[in-house]
């Protein structure tokens, strides 16, 4: 997402506009120069890219984020120099300030582990938690609709190396939906949908 950034490991002590290369792309689109926003507008219109990758590029410059108020902050000269229309932004845009502190990167990692282990411990349950009831009325419709071979092929392939004994013969679809885990019906569910 585009938005005024403070980043001491990427950008040192400078003020950016990270801009979504997507966003400005689509503003730029009625311009028919061919050529991309950046080399043709902004950096002609003075503004330094000082960094670019993952679909985003931070730029620096006047009216932009040099010369300017930090707390009336505004991508009206940038919007000019890209579309070359006044910019009309009447709202103003918070700085987002990244710490790269030891102590700000340990609380990140220390959340980020959490948030991880949590979803292990969600996706681990769901191997041993019978299918609630939304799946099995969902699988049900879908074994009823889906070619018998099919079913039975997907239904094998869902319960491949978890507990879940294979179909009886004679059991019906509806039966084995009943036996299946959240983990086994959301893989059926899946690969039933996949193919329908």
């Amino acid at each position: 997402m585009s938005g005024f950034t403070r980043d001491s490991y990427h950008y040192g002590d400078r003020l950016v506009y990270e801009a979504l290369l997507s966003k400005w792309g689509r503003y730029h689109r009625n311009c028919g120069c061919g050529m991309d926003w950046i080399s043709a507008h902004a950096e002609p219109a003075g503004f330094t890219v000082v960094r670019a990758g993952g679909g985003f590029v931070a730029l620096t410059g006047p009216g932009l984020t040099e010369g300017v108020d930090e707390d009336a902050l505004t991508t009206n000269a940038l919007w000019e120099a890209v579309t070359g229309t006044p910019g009309t932004q009447d709202w103003i845009e918070q700085v987002q300030v990244i710490d790269r502190s030891p102590e700000a990167q340990a609380d990140r990692k220390a959340a980020s582990d959490a948030h991880y282990a949590q979803l292990r411990e969600r996706s681990a349950r769901a191997e041993t938690e019978p299918a609630s009831a939304k799946q099995i009325d969902y699988l049900k419709a879908l074994a009823a609709e889906a070619d018998p071979e099919r079913f039975e092929a997907e239904f094998v392939k869902a319960i491949k190396g978890t507990d879940i004994d294979p179909r009886a013969e004679g059991e019906t679809s509806e039966r084995a939906v009943r036996r299946l885990t959240r983990a086994a019906a959301r893989r059926l569910i899946t690969a039933l949908v996949g193919h329908s």
